[in-house]
């Protein structure tokens, strides 16, 4: 059984108006049981003096053999000494009974079988005794009958509220799953919504409860934010499709320019540095272009099982000659087994590409980068780590924006571009970019979702 099942609200919700409903009825069965109880020694008590009084109003004109008799035929008639009599002389001995021993006091008595002489029964009996002109009469009936009625009732009472429990947990349990399927299908549609699926809505049932009616909410509001995100999107792509056009227009004019230029040393200067940052330009807009086709989706239509060591090999087969240019070491740790993941590898080339080449342009000279692909408890991940000087914790939660650069100067290459891309494929695939600190250093970490 699943833990957040029980945890629910509605499971809880139905637990605790089942307890209250028990309370109510354990309560109620303990009213009725008193009830029932005290009718049934009433009922004893009543038949004892009906018994006691026959037999008293047979004792006229001090006729001691017609009571003796009348004692004797109603102790004959006791079966198993579930009634006991006793019609005792003044001097005490027994006339006429089953009881060896009278009760000390005279009226009502409640006394167990050893007390009255029956050592041999471990009954409780109720017995009536008083005087019968000179005589003493006692009438006693045996409760064991009486208590076993009350036994029943008192059983009964217990295997219902037993049954009670176990229809209350089964529908709690039933309307515990039943809810926590719909709060399930909310929170895997959140989910979506936050690794870039925008077109994900959540599945609204017939019963237009209250969970519908906040579903309709929220797919409402998921509706606005689509329509947001993608009117920023569009306008992005636009801005960058009708600038690309001029660029390139300058760019070819800038060629011509240094063709006409007659070779001037001063001019040829001034026109590369222009055809320099014309071709940066291009390339920011190039890649807000490849971030939007990839946070729009299409790309995971191309998704098949991809190998992330392969991927790691061929990164660090391309980076190492640049790293050893400046004097750094890049090393590669590969898991045992093959780690695939489903996803475009084509992208997740580029988005490790990106890490290394990141951790190259970043780290001194002499520094140690280190690509790793692990695979721990089956939750496949791609590690970029190094011992050069790290981000500043204000920084690591906006490194991921467009454009933003750690550098504020911005002497060194990078269009604060390369990151936003990882993010982006990362939230294709379903993975998590964190950055934490390598003491020295910096840390990153794609990690996909996990497999069983």
């Amino acid at each position: 059984m699943h833990k957040s099942v029980l945890r629910s609200t509605p499971f809880r919700l139905t637990l605790a108006l089942g307890l209250a409903f028990l309370l109510a009825l354990a309560l109620a069965g303990m009213v009725a049981f008193s009830l029932i109880n005290d009718a049934l020694y009433a009922r004893l008590d009543r038949d004892i003096m009906d018994t006691y009084s026959v037999i008293e109003q047979s004792f006229v004109g001090d006729d001691l053999t017609d009571l003796a008799d009348l004692v004797t035929s109603h102790t004959r008639a006791s079966v198993g000494m579930n009634e006991v009599f006793r019609l005792e002389a003044p001097d005490g001995s027994q006339i006429a009974g089953n009881l060896p021993i009278l009760p000390a006091s005279e009226g009502w008595a409640t006394v167990a079988a050893p007390e009255i002489g029956l050592a041999a029964r471990s009954d409780t009996y109720r017995i009536f005794s008083g005087p019968i002109g000179q005589y003493r009469l006692a009438v006693g009936v045996s409760l064991t009958e009486t208590n076993a009625i009350g036994w029943i009732v008192l059983t009964s009472l217990a295997w219902t509220m037993g049954a009670l429990v176990l229809v209350l947990l089964l529908v709690g349990l039933a309307t515990a799953i039943r809810g926590q399927r719909r709060l399930d299908s909310v929170a895997e549609t959140l989910e979506r919504v936050s690794r870039g699926q925008l077109d994900a809505r959540i599945p609204l049932s017939t019963r237009n409860d209250d969970i519908d009616a906040l579903a309709a909410d929220v797919n409402g509001a998921l509706d606005r934010l689509a329509a947001l995100v993608e009117g920023m999107r569009q306008v992005s792509v636009d801005i960058a499709h009708e600038l690309k056009t001029p660029l390139n227009r300058l760019s070819i004019s800038l060629d011509n320019a240094r063709d006409a230029s007659d070779g001037q040393p001063e001019v040829l200067a001034l026109l590369d540095e222009a055809r320099h940052e014309v071709h940066q330009v291009n390339s920011i807009f190039e890649a807000m272009l490849r971030i939007a086709q990839i946070e729009s989706g299409a790309r995971r239509a191309r998704f098949a099982p991809v190998d992330l060591g392969t991927i790691a090999e061929r990164v660090t087969e391309a980076y190492e000659p640049v790293a050893n240019e400046r004097s750094q070491t890049l090393e590669l740790a590969l898991s045992p087994s093959a780690v695939i993941v489903p996803g475009d590898k084509d992208l997740l080339t580029q988005a490790v590409a990106n890490l290394v080449e990141n951790a190259i342009r970043h780290c001194p000279e002499g520094s140690a980068i280190r690509l790793a692909v692990a695979d721990a408890d089956g939750s496949p991940r791609i590690v970029v780590s190094d011992d050069g000087p790290g981000i500043p914790d204000g920084d690591k939660l906006r490194v991921f924006d467009r454009l933003y650069r750690v550098e504020k100067s911005r002497t060194t290459p990078g269009n604060g571009l390369g990151l936003s891309l990882v993010k982006a494929v990362a939230d294709l695939h379903g993975a998590t970019v964190t950055l934490a600190d390598n003491q020295p250093g910096l840390r990153i970490q794609m990690a996909f979702v996990h497999r069983e």
